[in-house]
């Protein structure tokens, strides 16, 4: 069963402002709150945006160590 519920309740200011940084890169406008008007095809391009971002983030940090 899937959960919307944050695992670190603290990151969810961080975590939203991260999701509207991808939307407008990806050309996406969201709107504070509700945005179930959005088509299957956005919302998946801002959560693949998201999870590209992650993804080079982590990758970045392992060529630190």
């Amino acid at each position: 069963m899937a959960s919307n519920k944050a695992l670190v309740p603290e990151a969810k200011k961080a975590l939203e402002q991260f999701k509207m940084e991808a939307a407008n890169e990806v050309g996406v406008t969201l709107n504070q709150g509700y945005n179930g008007d959005l088509t299957s095809r956005q919302a998946g391009s801002i959560g693949g945006q998201m999870v590209k971002k992650m993804i080079q983030s982590y990758e970045t940090s392992l060529q630190g160590k």
